[in-house]
């Protein structure tokens, strides 16, 4: 399992085609202004790791209990998501989540593996796109590549127990939460031109709905 680590998501994205001029960065802070004034905007993407408490839990399975599968796919989907079926993976999904959508787009350099990747899986379903990724050689060995980086070791044997990986995305004028084990996209509702993933607004329909 990739590490939450600015310099491994780099490493992790560098690898699979995405430009250096985009960026990972550590968050410090949701609130103080002077901690996220040192982060350059505007934000693309949001990724956490956030522990599964009880609460959490609860309100995702209800939030999932009466949702259908999700079937969306082609060139008119809002966002490219990704169903999980790789294990150990969920760090790597998210990054996937963080780069394929929105403006980050503009970023993935040409006949990249991140362009492929990208490219194939637009037309497919969800069954088909996660069996794609599945096979990919390019993602598994981008993958490897960084699982024993950062400043943690590794866990071969099992994702770090109760975490989970989060991407929250502005993509068409909406804020999106993007996680491979959910039953697909969830959309948390609008976001303005001047409105960033890390706009207060963002803050409060994403990541502090959870914490």
């Amino acid at each position: 399992m990739a590490e939450n680590n600015p310099d491994v998501m780099n490493q992790l994205a560098s690898k699979l085609g995405l430009s250096s001029d985009l960026q990972f960065y550590d968050v410090y802070s949701l609130d103080i202004p002077e901690l996220l004034a040192d982060i350059p905007r505007p934000a693309l993407a949001l990724l956490v790791i956030i522990p599964l408490t009880p609460a959490w839990d609860r309100s995702r399975k209800a939030e999932d209990a009466d949702k259908e599968p999700y079937t969306g796919s082609g060139p008119d989907e809002p966002v490219i998501w990704f169903k999980q079926t790789i294990g150990h993976a969920c760090g790597s999904i998210a990054l996937l989540h963080s780069v394929i959508n929105g403006p980050a787009v503009d970023f993935i350099k040409r006949d990249s593996d991140l362009a492929a990747i990208r490219s194939l899986a637009i037309p497919l379903d969800i069954t088909k796109r996660a069996e794609m990724l599945y096979n990919s050689e390019p993602f598994e060995l981008a993958h490897k590549s960084v699982e024993q980086a950062g400043d943690s070791a590794a866990d071969p044997t099992g994702e770090l127990e109760g975490g989970h990986f989060v991407s929250f995305v502005k993509s068409g004028g909406k804020l999106w939460e993007l996680e491979g084990s959910r039953m697909g996209p969830l959309e948390r509702g609008s976001l303005a031109d001047d409105e960033d993933v890390l706009s207060p607004r963002a803050l409060d329909m994403g990541i502090k709905r959870i914490i």
